[in-house]
């Protein structure tokens, strides 16, 4: 029942930012155009993640991505969550190039830092779980086809 209810409660939050015109098309943009968006540094591109060769790494990011990221992202990461349409600004699709092209050290800096809408999370997450969480979005880069 309880379970039932926090459905009603996003399912109602998300139908009034429907209908008061809360959602926004999602335009493409360049790499260089997300990263002046977000004023992401130059200098974020030079850190390395200290846990990318880290097998068990990205089942640890797995299990803190469907517990607080999926819920805007959705479970693949294609900015596709419950709540993704009563935003004013889509989610980041974690399986497409802005993020996947992103390096590790500015994906970081994105989601310490965050941008609004997205919390920034360098004081709810350590620095361990927030390597974890890029290397699991790493998992989500679509295989390509081998030809």
């Amino acid at each position: 029942m309880k379970l039932f209810k926090n459905q009603l409660k996003i399912f109602s939050c998300l139908s009034f930012l429907l209908i008061s015109g809360g959602v926004v098309k999602a335009q493409k943009e360049t790499m260089e155009q997300h990263k002046r968006r977000w004023d992401t540094p130059a200098w974020t591109d030079t850190i390395k993640n200290p846990l990318a060769h880290v097998a068990a790494a990205a089942d640890s990011g797995k299990v803190t991505y469907l517990k607080i990221c999926s819920v805007c992202h959705g479970n693949g990461g294609k900015g596709d969550g419950v709540a993704a349409a009563g935003l004013a600004i889509k989610p980041a699709n974690h399986t497409g190039p802005n993020v996947q092209l992103q390096t590790d050290g500015s994906l970081f800096y994105e989601l310490s830092n965050g941008h609004a809408p997205m919390p920034a999370y360098k004081t709810i997450l350590t620095e361990k779980q927030r390597w974890q969480l890029i290397c699991f979005i790493r998992t989500l880069k679509p295989k390509t086809k081998e030809k």
